[in-house]
């Protein structure tokens, strides 16, 4: 699955992928692969972004256009 709202939100915040990995914990490498739709995204990481953010859980799926 594809999640071109990742790399909009993280762009939009002036983030780098290595800034927002270490917010998930995660290598940088393996949240490049989420943000192209390479490997499906965790739950529970959705939801720590959605905190980060400040944004849904839906915006981020592309559930909703509403911030």
């Amino acid at each position: 699955m594809y999640y071109p709202r990742l790399k909009e939100l993280r762009e939009d915040g002036d983030f780098v992928q290595k800034e927002v990995a270490a917010v998930l914990g995660i290598d940088q490498r393996v949240y490049s692969n989420y943000e192209i739709g390479k490997r499906e995204i965790p739950t529970h990481y959705v939801i720590k972004l959605a905190e980060f953010y400040k944004t849904s859980t839906d915006y981020i799926l592309g559930r909703t256009d509403k911030r």
